[in-house]
């Protein structure tokens, strides 16, 4: 008699049984592994061989490993993904966590909660990635840019108060570069307005705003773990985070409303709708996750405060030297309660002191072998935005600092792992193209 096996799709949950129905079709084999690992881990240059004779190693080992186990049967929402939602509610302090196929999912669900509509107004901030306002424009929604503080890059609150009219449903603060945008401010005024307030925390998983987790401030926050965010899970992911009592429809939220709390007559469950936060209902999308996914970020969100250290001293190094010369603004400091991810750095220039504008700069640097790309570009200047009737022209009136900073002054530089002779590269090769800008 065969083992009884343990099902653990979760639309199949039929408990023990000798003939379980299984929750994947064809199983992945060693040979499937032997291929994930070349495309992981590829060779150095000049170590070809060296590479091959390894690999044979590993391939022997797997085939090894095969003979005494089994492939898993559960690849997608299973127990990991369980336990990295419940590892990334303790890490954030929140009360729901959803992990989803990426941020921009985090956005829409979080957009149809607060039941933005056709005709409804959005405000964001004029500089971001378009993922921030892809679903109010996809349903007719108007977006409404506010201009930017130019020492963060993150929406100015002022602008955005004095933007707000009866038709406004929701504002999304972004934490560029990860540096917290002023949530306080913000937070005042959406209350006052009955305002629902998404934060786009793309840049900020770790970061700190005033003793708060970045991201958990908000009515509902959305994380990336893309393959350039400080942790990745394996190229795409996100979270959607909130403190509300809406979030227990998460799991709905992400995979089409399946409601396995009630059935329909002769089948597994029901299929409903979502409640918005004004009561009304929406529908559903599939954002579903994997299990090999979440084990990636698993691992690496045991090493997200180490990471953001390092990166930390490669910008507390930067900015000294950047210190050096008074036609560079210097980013703020991280304080006791208030912590940057340091995602990115934001460098930005004087025009007038530096001889020339970050256009200038920028051509230098890149003569130099130094990437710098200036994220993100003003969203109304796309012509996606000009084909759906945005005028560019009379939006750039209402944000001239986005117009000032984004032309002139400013463009992000990378932070990552740098070893100490390439992190001095960067910092003398700065300083020298801005000696030789000023001629």
């Amino acid at each position: 008699m065969p083992k009884k096996k343990q099902t653990t799709d979760f639309r199949y949950e039929t408990g023990d049984a000798q003939i379980p129905w299984e929750s994947v079709g064809e199983k992945i084999n060693a040979p499937d592994l032997e291929n994930i690992v070349r495309f992981l881990v590829r060779p150095k240059d000049g170590y070809e061989k060296q590479y091959d004779k390894k690999l044979d190693k590993v391939k022997t080992s797997l085939n090894d490993l095969w003979a005494v186990g089994e492939p898993s049967s559960k690849l997608t929402m299973g127990a990991q993904v369980k336990e990295l939602e419940n590892r990334c509610r303790k890490f954030l302090g929140v009360k729901h966590a959803c992990f989803l196929t990426n941020a921009t999912a985090g956005f829409e669900i979080a957009y149809k909660y607060a039941d933005v509509r056709p005709g409804d107004e959005v405000i964001a901030p004029s500089i971001t990635f378009i993922a921030t306002i892809a679903y109010p424009l996809s349903i007719g929604a108007k977006v409404v840019f506010a201009d930017i503080a130019p020492e963060t890059l993150n929406m100015d609150p002022v602008d955005a108060e004095r933007k707000i009219t009866p038709k406004t449903k929701a504002i999304i603060p972004v934490h560029i570069g990860g540096y917290p945008a002023d949530m306080d401010t913000i937070m005042k005024i959406a209350r006052k307005r009955n305002i629902t307030v998404i934060e786009d925390a793309a840049h900020a998983f770790g970061g700190m705003y005033r003793g708060r987790m970045t991201g958990t401030i908000g009515h509902f926050g959305a994380y990336s773990f893309h393959e350039v965010k400080n942790i990745n899970s394996f190229g795409e992911g996100g979270l959607l985070v909130t403190n509300l009592d809406a979030g227990e429809d998460f799991s709905k939220c992400r995979f089409l409303g399946l409601d396995f709390t009630t059935t329909i007559p002769n089948w597994l469950y029901d299929v409903t709708p979502v409640r918005s936060l004004r009561g009304t209902w929406f529908v559903a999308g599939n954002h579903s996750s994997t299990e090999i996914q979440a084990v990636a970020l698993l691992s690496q969100l045991k090493r997200i405060k180490t990471i953001i250290g390092e990166r930390r001293r490669a910008f507390m190094y930067l900015r000294k030297r950047f210190a050096e010369d008074d036609a560079i603004y210097l980013p703020p400091l991280d304080t006791e309660d208030t912590k940057g991810t340091h995602h990115l750095y934001l460098f930005r220039i004087d025009p007038e002191k530096a001889g020339g504008t970050i256009q200038d700069l920028k051509k230098l640097l890149t003569q130099r072998g130094i990437v710098q790309i200036p994220h993100f570009g003003p969203l109304y200047h796309f012509d996606l935005l000009k084909k759906m009737g945005y005028n560019r022209k009379k939006i750039a009136v209402t944000c001239p600092r986005t117009e000032q900073v984004f032309n002139r002054e400013f463009t992000h530089l990378p932070l990552y792992r740098f070893t100490h002779d390439r992190l001095e590269y960067l910092a003398d090769n700065v300083l020298d193209s801005i000696r030789e800008m000023r001629g």
